[in-house]
């Protein structure tokens, strides 16, 4: 099965300017679980990959995060379709780890419990670290306008990044699905 990568915050969920801090919070953004479960129904294995920081800040703690986690994984399941794993960056920027993202270690933490390389797969987010961090590892940017997708998006079209040439650019993860299973 093939796997496809989505970042949390502005692809699956609305994003606030700051932190999603709470289950209560945490609120979909129109069609994206029922995105998610017409992909898993089409036998996509659907991992996210996200940057926490919050946790480092103290802004919400980890029960916090499980239980949006499991509200996640819960609508999607009642919609038919499956979260194959929720990877997370716990850190800060300050703390200079190797899973935030741009960096890679999410990916490789996910090719390593799926025993999988993500070469070619998708990854779809809302911003440049999302697109950069797919491309670093070698899988397929998809960037979505929900979120932070707009400012990313014009951000790209101001200062072109050749790295970033092949991203695909959708409307929101409904679309993206569409363009998927065509």
């Amino acid at each position: 099965m093939a796997i496809i990568i989505l970042d949390r915050d502005g692809v699956i969920n609305h994003q606030p300017d700051g932190h999603v801090t709470s289950v209560d919070e945490w609120t979909p953004l129109p069609g994206s679980i029922e995105a998610m479960a017409r992909l898993s129904q089409a036998g996509h294995q659907l991992v996210i990959a996200t940057n926490q920081s919050g946790l480092a800040l103290g802004l919400f703690d980890l029960d916090d995060l499980e239980a949006m986690h499991a509200k996640l994984r819960a609508l999607v399941e009642d919609a038919g379709g499956e979260v194959a794993g929720i990877f997370y960056c716990p850190h800060s920027d300050e703390d200079h780890c190797r899973c935030r993202k741009p960096k890679t270690g999410l990916l490789d933490a996910i090719e390593a419990e799926f025993d999988t390389s993500l070469h070619e797969s998708y990854f779809v987010g809302d911003q440049r670290k999302d697109l950069e961090c797919a491309v670093a590892k070698g899988c397929k940017p998809a960037l979505v306008q929900s979120g932070r997708g707009e400012q990313t998006l014009a951000s790209l079209l101001e200062n072109p990044d050749p790295g970033l040439t092949t991203t695909a650019v959708f409307a929101d993860l409904s679309q993206f699905a569409d363009f998927v299973l065509q």
